[in-house]
């Protein structure tokens, strides 16, 4: 099944979850450029991206913007009750959404989802609640991965892969 809806979290996932900070205080998010293809590949099935994370920074509000993901959540609590909440504004459930996360507080809406992954460095307690236990690290293309799987198991890579590249 396609799901109709992509999840993601952000740090340990599109970041190797490190947070650089300078003398002044001000820290930074390194994120991996192969994870916006990802974004591209479910934007030409029409599939829509939406960013839960814990963190409130500005960072990920620039990264989402750049590529064009609209539901940009940040100081997330409850995951869980956000996604819910965006199933029934798209007239969806749990069941149609995929999920990546890599931490304690992604684990009840990884149980939740109809589709759930986690990066290779992820802990074990994770791995073993997840239906896809990716072979690349958080922050090195771990969310493209992700798409990239559940979209070769549906038979849709390749098509995704050549459209992109001709645009």
């Amino acid at each position: 099944m396609l799901p109709k809806l992509f999840i993601t979290d952000i740090d340990g996932v599109w970041t190797d979850g490190g947070m650089y900070y300078t003398a002044e205080g001000d820290y930074m998010k390194k994120f991996s450029v192969k994870d916006g293809w990802g974004v591209a590949f479910l934007r030409h099935y029409g599939i829509p991206v939406a960013i839960m994370t814990g963190e409130n920074t500005q960072i990920v509000a620039k990264r989402a913007q750049k590529l064009g993901i609209d539901r940009c959540y940040l100081g997330v609590k409850n995951k869980l009750e956000l996604a819910i909440a965006v199933c029934e504004e798209l007239g969806i459930t749990l069941a149609e959404v995929a999920f990546i996360g890599d931490d304690v507080n992604d684990l009840p809406l990884l149980k939740a989802v109809g589709c759930s992954g986690c990066p290779a460095n992820s802990a074990s307690y994770i791995k073993s609640q997840v239906t896809h236990v990716g072979m690349v690290h958080g922050g090195f293309g771990a969310f493209r991965e992700f798409v990239e799987t559940i979209l070769g198991e549906n038979n849709l890579l390749m098509e995704a892969v050549t459209a992109c590249a001709d645009k």
